[in-house]
């Protein structure tokens, strides 16, 4: 079972050698090092490390502290792994999603986090009925008054944060698009890009939509991505989604494939449900032939 390490400082001042050396006294056979801020999930090498985790593979750390700075992030990053079948270890804390007491610690620190979620919502609302007794309106005055300015303003705060959020997603979807529009139908993009994901993190069409005019608005995707996609002959449908599937990731293995398109819940050539490597390595040589790898 590979055991895949990370270390993380904050500043150029910091050195990661520590961490380097307990984790691969650990058994690591691989460190990756990233220089970032812990609260920001929008790290490049840990973000590469997770689309990179396979089946089997488990991510190690010496603290919690230099994955995650918070239990929502901790939580999201170990539900990624999980989804893969992949597991999580950290050196110094009691959490290895590899054992039942890990588990358990794990189920511990979610029940806090909705714990803690529920307190500030409960707080929330009582501190907007106290207020309302004392004859306070809650809100923002330049909103109730519709001021120009300050509609302005929120709009912009929105859609910064709707931006954030996207950001914190973009590896799961943006390759994709990027790769496969205009030439695939947005059926067939969305059931590839939610192959991997699970069921709860899943992507609609409209959604998948929003997200992609967004970013051809910004500038990050071309427009070219939002054209209407030809139409495919029935017998290149296959190759084409077994190209997009390899094209993402060179290094996934024929079976990982197999896996793929079942989660798809796309049938063989043969029309059954169950796939195998060699129907994958045929369709692989058609896109071949066809100029689609």
């Amino acid at each position: 079972m590979p055991l895949i390490g990370y270390a993380r400082v904050s500043t150029e001042d910091q050195t990661p050698l520590p961490q380097v050396q307990a984790l691969k006294a650990a058994g690591c056979a691989f460190v990756l090092e990233e220089q970032a801020s812990g609260g920001d999930r929008a790290r490049p090498v840990l973000a590469r490390l997770l689309d990179e985790m396979r089946k089997g593979d488990t991510l190690v750390v010496v603290r919690i502290d230099r994955l995650a700075r918070s239990l929502s992030h901790l939580l999201e990053v170990i539900e990624r792994l999980e989804a893969k079948g992949a597991f999580f270890r950290s050196i110094e804390d009691p959490i290895d999603t590899a054992s039942p007491q890990g588990k358990f610690t794990l189920q511990v620190l979610g029940a806090a986090a909705e714990f803690e979620r529920a307190l500030i919502r409960e707080r929330t609302k009582a501190g907007l009925a106290s207020a309302r007794t004392r004859g306070r309106i809650g809100g923002n005055p330049g909103l109730r008054a519709k001021d120009p300015v300050a509609l302005r303003k929120i709009r912009l705060a929105r859609h910064d944060g709707y931006m954030e959020r996207l950001a914190n997603t973009a590896t799961e979807w943006v390759p994709y698009v990027r790769r496969l529009r205009p030439e695939m139908a947005w059926e067939d993009v969305l059931r590839i890009v939610n192959a991997p994901l699970p069921e709860n993190r899943r992507w609609t069409q409209p959604r998948l939509l929003r997200a992609t005019r967004a970013y051809v608005r910004e500038g990050f995707l071309p427009a070219t991505v939002m054209t209407r996609a030809a139409r495919r002959p029935t017998d290149d449908r296959l190759p084409a989604i077994v190209a997009a599937i390899k094209g993402a990731d060179a290094s996934i293995t024929l079976q990982a494939i197999c896996e793929r398109l079942e989660a798809m819940r796309e049938r063989t050539p043969r029309g059954r449900t169950k796939w195998q490597p060699s129907s994958v390595k045929m369709l692989l040589g058609q896109a071949e032939k066809l100029g689609m790898i």
